[in-house]
């Protein structure tokens, strides 16, 4: 059969598929709606592909492996490619940039990131269909290699309609999203970079469907962390209430209790998840854990508290950081603590053009026939690449792939969400950049 006559039959196919709901769509945008439906099963096999390459974070061959086949894809798309390295000692593979200029519509930013949790001896396999669920169990093929086929179905989808001609478009796939290179000033410096030359960014972690509702990130907390460090006067426990003082571990447990209770905000929240206390305590930073010794009939007169910390914007988090400060100050007799703060991810707040963005998207889902969309509260989601770009421009999140288990050997992609969320993805370029 002629190639131009299969092509016109497929496409016609597609069309039919287009529920009643979608009558909002203009001509081109429903053409667009058939190319991302007429391309769904090679955009499955994109995701095997791309899933069959272990690419753990440390495992930077493989991450770049994968940069490569999804280069392929942005250059047989018009993009121009190049792989971004990191210096040698921040041990990260680096990431991948295509971009393809123009002089229409917002200049858009999307993300993406190439690396998963996990490393080349994890447990699991690296892709697995059910068929019978419509499912693949793999390693990152939820999180998030999934949302980077959804990147690439759209784009094509677009260009094939001849929708992608003179747009202004840059796609960033980090190598090194689940543990981002440090110092991170320079593992996330052209990503700022780049977000400082855009108008709008697009992040593809996973769709979360509530309920059957499916819903979109317009913020996400920060992620900081707090070192308290407690030191009392050590002596025998017989006198622990006495003239003495209470020692380090109560004093640790009164201030610890004290942010329990009186530092409460709603999205704000923190975790001690290393707690060492006694008479000799040893600490490791780079393996995360410790030693501590001491007896029971001597007061401890040492506690070291490791603790997360995650706040919705600045103001929040120096609200909280003044009323800790002043509460470790309180100190018990013969006790006194420190506190020191340091900031991770930047917030991403809920800000009014985040919200404008959702509203644009829920509109073409809507329209597409998938429903609308609805925000994902902040505090449901952890930390993404898109925070270190949602200070400087308008930013959406969760517009990738719906799955489960992610970052277990559990982890699975629904594959049809793919071809759903590509959908509403190029429609959304679609209409930022007209």
């Amino acid at each position: 059969m002629h190639r131009k006559l299969v092509f016109t039959l497929a496409l016609a196919a597609a069309c039919s598929m287009v529920p009643a709901q979608a009558a909002a769509l203009t001509p081109t945008e429903q053409r667009i709606v058939a190319e991302v439906r007429a391309w769904s099963g090679d955009a499955i096999a994109l995701l095997e592909r791309s899933a069959r390459i272990n690419s753990g974070t440390m495992n930077l061959p493989g991450v770049r492996a994968v940069g490569a086949v999804f280069a392929r894809e942005f250059e047989a798309l018009g993009f121009r490619t190049a792989w971004l390295d990191m210096p040698p000692a921040m041990r990260r593979a680096g990431h991948l940039v295509a971009v393809r200029d123009g002089k229409r519509g917002k200049r858009l930013l999307l993300l993406g990131h190439l690396d998963t949790v996990f490393e080349a001896d994890a447990p699991g396999p690296l892709w697995e269909r059910d068929g019978a669920a419509d499912d693949a169990r793999g390693q990152g093929v939820g999180d998030m290699k999934g949302g980077n086929v959804v990147v690439v179905a759209a784009l094509r989808a677009l260009q094939r309609a001849g929708a992608l001609d003179d747009t202004r478009i840059t796609v960033m796939f980090t190598g090194d999203e689940e543990d981002a290179g440090e110092p991170r000033s320079v593992s996330r410096r052209d990503m700022v970079e780049l977000a400082k030359r855009s108008d709008i960014a697009l992040g593809f972690e996973g769709t979360v469907t509530d309920g059957g509702q499916a819903t979109a990130t317009v913020g996400r907390r920060a992620t900081a962390s707090f070192d308290l460090e407690v030191k009392a006067r050590q002596g025998h426990s017989q006198g622990v209430f006495g003239p003495g003082g209470y020692g380090a571990v109560y004093e640790a447990a009164r201030i610890l209790d004290s942010f329990r209770r009186e530092v409460v905000e709603p999205g704000l929240s923190f975790n001690p998840g290393v707690i060492l206390g006694g008479t000799m305590v040893a600490y490791d930073e780079a393996k995360g854990g410790g030693t501590a010794a001491g007896k029971t009939n001597v007061i401890a007169n040492t506690v070291t508290v490791k603790s997360d910390l995650r706040y919705l914007d600045y103001a929040q988090r120096d609200r909280a950081q003044a009323r800790m400060r002043a509460i470790v100050a309180q100190s018990l007799p013969g006790a006194s603590a420190t506190i020191t703060f340091r900031d991770s991810y930047p917030p991403m707040a809920v800000t009014p053009g985040n919200l404008k963005l959702l509203d644009v998207y829920s509109q073409a889902s809507s329209d597409a026939g998938l429903g609308t969309i609805a925000a994902l509260p902040a505090t449901a989601r952890g930390a993404g690449d898109i925070q270190f770009v949602a200070p400087y421009i308008d930013s959406l999140d969760g517009l990738g792939a719906s799955g489960s288990g992610a970052h277990s050997p559990a982890e699975r992609v629904e594959l049809a969400s793919i071809e759903r969320a590509a959908i509403r993805t190029a429609l959304l370029i679609y209409r930022l950049t007209r």
